[in-house]
């Protein structure tokens, strides 16, 4: 009992024993600093300067941008910001692949071709329409005139007349003689119409110019990007009154009929008109006088 009572004193006296801490010059070794410790007082010391230090560089990292250089830091902030530009990559990418089938869509116009996939889906969509005509159901006299009306004011809308909240009505760009009309079954996907020369050609809808050239087969031609994804297109003209970027009205002036282009044997003006890269049978919705 002795011997462990001994060995705790002489372990608390050694801690407990003080030091002096002396700095001396070097060539007087007059004395300029002394300091008495002793190594409880050390340890006591060092103890909190490293905690303060641990501490202090918790404190400074986690209310600072630091921490974001540390690895699999994950903050709220970084999340929602990850998450914004997820939202904004796929609205690109949206943006992207609409402009993409925008252009696929106009080149496909001035080709004046459709893929023959296309083609079979427009035909198999073309043969479930029902012409309402031919079914038979009685009605009343009064119902008889407002299906009239109704019919006289939608029959040459291009819109889905259930669907549409604003009407939009196609006028026709220019009058004459059909001499050949919409025919899917020899890729001729317009209207056209034969007119003496220098005839105006007008535009058949407000909208913007989206392309005014020339093209080898076609001559000058012109392409109208209307409300509702509909491109209106004018081939074969003389002369072209409007440029790329323009914004017309409906009737125009928009070019001169001509015999312009290989693919032309006379004056006249081909029609086209175009929805979402579809063709359609501009004499479903133009009345063309002749």
């Amino acid at each position: 009992m002795d011997n462990k009572k001994k060995k705790k004193s002489t372990f608390w006296r050694r801690w407990r024993a003080t030091y002096r801490f002396v700095i001396f010059h070097d060539e007087t070794f007059e004395e300029r600093f002394s300091y008495k410790l002793n190594r409880l007082n050390v340890f006591l010391v060092v103890s909190i300067s490293v905690v303060l230090l641990i501490a202090a560089t918790f404190l400074v990292i986690s209310q600072t941008q630091l921490k974001e250089y540390i690895p699999g830091y994950d903050s709220s902030e970084l999340r929602r910001q990850a998450i914004r530009n997820n939202d904004r990559l796929d609205s690109l990418q949206r943006t992207l692949q609409q402009n993409q089938r925008y252009i696929a869509s106009v080149n496909k116009v001035l080709r004046g071709d459709l893929d023959l996939r296309e083609l079979e889906t427009q035909r198999q969509f073309d043969s479930l329409q029902i012409d309402t005509v031919f079914v038979d159901f009685p009605t009343s006299k009064a119902d008889s005139l407002l299906r009239a009306d109704v019919a006289k004011d939608d029959k040459y809308n291009v819109l889905d007349s259930a669907n549409q909240t604003i009407p939009f009505v196609l006028f026709p760009p220019i009058t004459g003689t059909i001499s050949q009309g919409y025919d899917a079954s020899v890729e001729h996907y317009a209207v056209d119409i034969v007119v003496p020369r220098n005839t105006p050609v007008k535009a058949a809808a407000e909208g913007n110019v989206i392309f005014a050239g020339w093209t080898t087969e076609t001559g000058h031609v012109v392409i109208i990007s209307h409300p509702y994804n509909i491109l209106s297109v004018y081939k074969h003209n003389a002369s072209l009154n409007v440029r790329q970027g323009d914004a017309v009205d409906p009737g125009q002036v928009i070019a001169i009929a001509g015999n312009s282009g290989t693919m032309t044997t006379g004056p006249h003006l081909h029609f086209e008109l175009w929805s979402d890269g579809y063709a359609l049978n501009p004499e479903e919705f133009i009345e063309f006088e002749q």
